[in-house]
């Protein structure tokens, strides 16, 4: 990084300030804290989009909306003296600075299994300092995708020594589960099939997670696959001049399963 850099930063925090003035853009002066939350998830998820394109001009950019709306909401919490960006880079800094005493400090280079348990006890550490008592799933947002944030707690669980002894039993976890769903929806409790439908997506996350996958990107993936396999099935029905809302049951089996062996684009 150059000195330019860090001007271009400067210059860029006093144009997020002047968008704030009292004669500013009344789009950027109406925001709050409240009313940004929607933005950043909006942008944060453009920015993972850009990400699987690998298109670097793409990413370039969605960094610089998401950098946008992080120095916004910084601005807004300065303008109440509550802190400024001197401190949440300082923040920022010292905190990489302690949890990576192997790279700041005299610790050694350790494999990653010792650099993720060194993480998580100075993280432990520092959340112990603070006010409240701390779980395993204190530092879990909450407010992330269902997939997302239950592969985290299981992640965390099985971290802390609950984990399944045999991955097989899992297995069997889901079949039995599936049992309860079906007996659920057959007595038509709408409750207990709710309660039942998040059992089995929550075995399904930790299957997942023994096999290495993501469940939040697993299940995107699918999603993808069924958009592309509709698509071209709906296409194919226009050009005989029929539509899926028309269409009988063995024409769309015969059409879905001809899309289904077309490669993926």
């Amino acid at each position: 990084m150059t000195e330019d850099c860090g001007k271009k930063f400067t210059d860029f925090l006093r144009i997020v300030a002047r968008l704030r003035a009292a004669d500013g853009c009344p789009w950027d002066r109406k925001q709050t804290p409240q009313s940004l939350k929607t933005y950043l998830i909006e942008e944060a998820h453009e920015l993972l989009e850009a990400l699987d394109s690998k298109n670097s001009q793409h990413v370039r950019e969605e960094l610089g909306d998401l950098l946008f709306l992080i120095v916004l909401l910084n601005q807004l919490h300065q303008e109440k003296s509550l802190f400024t960006m001197d401190e949440v880079l300082a923040g920022i800094s010292e905190k990489m600075i302690r949890r990576h005493p192997h790279v700041f400090g005299n610790e050694t280079s350790a494999s990653d299994e010792e650099l993720r348990k060194q993480w998580q006890a100075i993280k432990q550490d520092e959340k112990s300092a603070g006010d409240g008592e701390q779980t395993p799933f204190s530092s879990i947002p909450k407010t992330l995708p269902g997939l997302r944030r239950a592969q985290r707690v299981s992640e965390r669980a099985a971290r802390a020594g609950f984990e399944w002894p045999d991955p097989d039993m899992v297995f069997a976890k889901l079949a039995e589960e599936l049992a309860e769903l079906r007996e659920a929806m057959a007595a038509s409790s709408s409750q207990a099939v709710f309660e039942e439908l998040g059992d089995v997506l929550f075995t399904v996350v930790n299957i997942c997670r023994l096999s290495g996958n993501n469940a939040e990107e697993a299940l995107n993936n699918t999603t993808e696959k069924f958009i592309g396999r509709f698509n071209r099935m709906e296409h194919d029905l226009k050009q005989v001049g029929s539509s899926t809302a028309i269409a009988d049951s063995p024409t769309l089996l015969r059409l879905w399963q001809a899309a289904k062996e077309l490669p993926a684009k």
